[in-house]
């Protein structure tokens, strides 16, 4: 039996859980894991229900008879099959400990995504993408050019029809068009762990205070420059005789994972946006299962 999902916000109100539930029972359809959260500041509601259709009911047939559920309570909703890859679009520069890390985790199918193509404003990682038999497109930005190299960021996306894109350590700022277009479905990693030691150099700002932790932050791409909703956080400690540069060198696998993580949060629809902020259910069970081992 496929397994699917489904996604609902709303306004906080008696008996919504009990409406999604009878609702599923109604339709045959087996829960078998579900996360909610009602926020008693804003007043929203956020639920994720994985189940299965004992009926064998279609991902159309479920969302539009739930229309009648949903309407009367002003539901924002979405049903999606859990065995579906989300097609992912990778940005990258020089730095490639995020992008190789990606490779291999959707090589050996521990992430639910298809990578359709990998971006990148140099030619370092060409080769290793290629390898991969994933389309590679070198775009170069200047500040001259940057209009037209982000049409042509945009065109690959619209073509390969992609629903998210990946900022594997991009050295490039976005526009605000196109941050506004593309609105929760750009995830940044930054190496820091915010909202401390922004820029460009945050280690040496961290090593130059002499932190004790230093982390990893991955994030929703806004028009405000690492201010954008964060998905998930990652820490490693380090000592006063350690400098900058270890300060580099252990952050990358901090990095690795914290984007990896947040990109299996997204994916798998487990991430919600709450103003400014996000909510973010744990994983169901066997959602970190692997098609093969290497």
């Amino acid at each position: 039996m496929t397994k699917f999902c489904l996604t609902v916000t709303c306004a906080s109100t008696r008996g919504v859980v009990a409406a999604i539930a009878d609702y599923l029972a109604r339709q045959g359809c087996n829960i078998t894991d579900s996360s909610q959260y009602d926020d008693p500041q804003t007043g929203r509601f956020f639920m994720r229900v994985s189940f299965v259709s004992e009926k064998g009911n279609s991902l159309e047939e479920l969302s539009k008879g739930f229309a009648e559920t949903a309407t009367p309570r002003k539901m924002d909703y979405e049903f999606h099959d859990e065995s579906r890859k989300m097609r992912v679009v990778i940005m990258v520069s020089r730095f490639g400990h995020c992008l190789n890390d990606l490779l291999y985790r959707w090589r050996i199918g521990a992430l639910p995504i298809d990578i359709v193509a990998v971006i990148s404003n140099h030619m370092d990682y060409q080769k290793v993408v290629v390898n991969h038999d994933i389309p590679f497109h070198c775009i170069k930005v200047t500040r001259e050019n940057k209009p037209e190299a982000e049409a042509r960021i945009m065109s690959v996306v619209e073509d390969t029809d992609a629903e998210l894109i990946v900022l594997a350590r991009y050295m490039q700022i976005l526009s605000d068009q196109m941050c506004q277009k593309m609105s929760g479905r750009i995830i940044n990693i930054h190496h820091s762990f915010l909202p401390s030691f922004k820029g460009a150099n945050p280690y040496k700002q961290a090593h130059e205070r002499g932190v004790k932790l230093i982390g990893a932050t991955s994030h929703y791409v806004t028009a405000d420059l690492d201010e954008g909703p964060i998905i998930e956080q990652d820490i490693t400690r380090v000592t006063h005789a350690q400098s900058a540069e270890d300060y580099v060198s252990l952050g990358r696998d901090v990095e690795s994972q914290v984007l990896a993580r947040a990109i299996h949060a997204h994916a798998h629809h487990r991430v919600f946006l709450n103003g400014n902020k996000t909510v973010v259910f744990p994983a169901s069970p066997g959602s970190f299962c692997s098609e093969r081992m290497g």
